[in-house]
């Protein structure tokens, strides 16, 4: 049951528990119980709610951050990744393979705040080598939802 009731709640969170219930083809106790249980070892870890800040009046600007560190001794990423997590601006960090060690998503009100915060503080952190700064420009899809689907012209086409 937990492999079906995460794939249904990853792609709604706010879905009914009843509703929920039926499509398991279990008892609503035993949805509550085993979200409880996930709560409770970490599985489920928070509930969030996808907006397409395009369409609101706030100022939003979002940005990945290439980081190169040198792992600390005995520490590897954990204390350095610690360490970045912390600030408000930081929504994600996530170790990487590749170029770069960590990936850093920032959010701001406009880029010079996103600039300024990967200059000031990102890039002087003892154990950064060198970050990379990528803004989002436009999301076009973002957890499985894509923003702004073009609608099929739905008029009938008239030949002569």
């Amino acid at each position: 049951m937990r492999d079906e009731l995460l794939a249904v709640i990853e792609k709604n969170s706010r879905i009914d528990l009843k509703e929920l219930a039926v499509i398991l083809g279990v008892e609503e106790i035993d949805v509550v119980n085993e979200m409880a249980a996930m709560e409770a070892e970490g599985i489920i870890c928070g509930y969030h709610t996808l907006i397409n800040w395009e369409k609101t009046s706030i100022d939003k600007v979002s940005a990945l951050i290439e980081v190169r560190v040198t792992p600390q001794r005995g520490e590897g990423f954990d204390n350095i990744a610690d360490r970045i997590y912390k600030y408000p601006e930081v929504r994600s960090v996530y170790l990487m393979s590749g170029g770069y060690d960590l990936m850093v998503i920032l959010e701001g009100k406009t880029l010079r705040e996103v600039s300024s915060f990967v200059s000031d503080k990102l890039s002087t952190l003892d154990s950064v080598l060198s970050t990379a700064t990528h803004f989002i420009l436009k999301k076009y899809k973002d957890h499985g939802t894509v923003f702004g689907q073009k609608k099929e012209d739905e008029r009938e086409m008239i030949t002569p």
